[in-house]
């Protein structure tokens, strides 16, 4: 039994080594991710989804990379994907640098901030799946739940330390400060890659399937998460407007509350997707997730915003892993790069309509109605969840 628990905590203390490298590419996703839309607004003087649709440009690019770092995790290893990334993330840091030295001229600022994002998309998509798949070539398919769990508190760990950590950065380093340190940590995310061993395995064995055929058995798990994403992706990108609409102070807290939370959750309730089903913790988990969306915007104090963003973060914490496992199922392991990137696909999707989808709704009705739009789309998320689960009990 000690044994057992020896060899449990060692894996784990090796499974960081991995997953670090998702921590490194979400931390600087992170440092922008509260301080762009608005210096957009407001620095350049453009609408809200102006704003809204530049940070999405991201998830789209990541979206158009997904497939093929599937491709690559498959065939290559997952080893040159994220070098590719880390080298992707570093370049992004420069233009940054470029964006903020133009603010004198908003459009050629914004088009530095285009590129910016289209890059730090690529660097994402690259990204995404490589340490799961690594992890899971070194560690065998019986800790894929594990894996998965690990791999998602480092990405939104490194997304909330990220986000408030940038708005510290900007106020006393300006953009030039934010833009150093991303083409630093960029660097050495890529030297540290470099060192370790690549694995090319256990996974790539049997005939490959092609991967719109992998998506399209994934894509009931997937749509699922999109729909739930879209809670997440709303606070991320429009929570430091919505405090700024109300006169409150420290959006950016919103965010580390959220990923203080969804931390908690991924560690306390790591083994509940092996007791009771990855379908059966995805509806509880979409279920707290609409409660923490409900508190938001009912709020009229940041305090209880503060509340509804950990609620939030506790809900969205297990849903990606419960539907991952699911979406595993449905193919061999020699697909399961393809898998891993197709579905991740639908949190870009997600993340990727948040943007212009919720910057529309703030524009028409005005900020106010932005979580109230959003608990209606998790709701149906919800719904389309129970409907599998009666699916897969016929």
């Amino acid at each position: 039994m000690d044994a057992t628990i020896e060899q449990s905590k060692n894996i784990s203390y090796s499974l960081i080594s991995y997953v670090f490298f998702t921590f490194i590419g979400y931390f600087i996703i992170g440092l922008s991710l509260s301080v762009l839309p608005i210096f957009i607004s407001k620095g350049l003087g453009f609408s809200m989804l102006v704003a809204g649709i530049v940070i999405s440009l991201q998830y789209v690019m990541t979206f158009l990379m997904r497939a093929y770092s599937g491709k690559i995790i498959d065939s290559k290893g997952p080893k040159p994907a994220v070098l590719v990334s880390m080298l992707s993330f570093a370049f992004t840091g420069l233009v940054l640098i470029m964006a903020y030295y133009f603010k004198f001229s908003p459009i050629v600022s914004l088009s530095f901030l285009i590129v910016t994002r289209l890059f730090t998309g690529c660097a994402e998509g690259m990204i995404g799946a490589s340490p799961i798949n690594w992890a899971i070539m070194a560690f065998g398919e019986k800790h894929t739940a594990k894996i998965i769990s690990y791999n998602g508190v480092a990405c939104y760990g490194a997304l909330a330390l990220g986000a408030s950590l940038g708005v510290t950065i900007v106020k006393h380093f300006n953009f030039y400060g934010l833009g150093i340190l991303i083409v630093v940590l960029g660097i050495l995310g890529f030297f540290l890659a470099n060192t370790k061993e690549n694995k090319t395995g256990e996974l790539s064995e049997g005939e490959p399937t092609s991967f719109w055929k992998v998506l399209s058995k994934v894509a009931p798990y997937g749509l699922g998460l999109a729909l739930g994403g879209l809670g997440f992706a709303s606070i991320s990108t429009f929570i430091t407007l919505y405090y700024d609409y109300y006169h409150w102070q420290n959006g950016a807290m919103c965010l580390s509350v959220f990923g203080i939370l969804f931390v908690a959750g991924r560690l306390v309730f790591s083994n509940a997707i092996n007791r009771f089903g990855g379908i059966n913790v995805a509806i509880v988990s979409l279920a707290v997730e609409t409660l923490g969306l409900t508190i938001i915007s009912l709020s009229y104090h940041p305090y209880f915003a503060l509340i509804g963003a950990g609620i939030t973060g506790l809900g969205f914490s297990l849903i990606f892993p419960a539907l991952g496992v699911m979406a595993m199922k449905t193919v061999p392991s020699s697909n399961q790069g393809s898998a891993l990137a197709g579905y991740g696909l639908f949190i870009d999707i997600s993340l990727g309509i948040t943007g212009p989808l919720i910057g529309g709704v703030a524009d028409i009705f005005g900020l106010n109605y932005i979580f109230p739009f959003s608990i209606g789309i998790v709701m149906i998320g919800l719904g389309l969840v129970f409907y599998l689960k009666m699916k897969l009990s016929e």
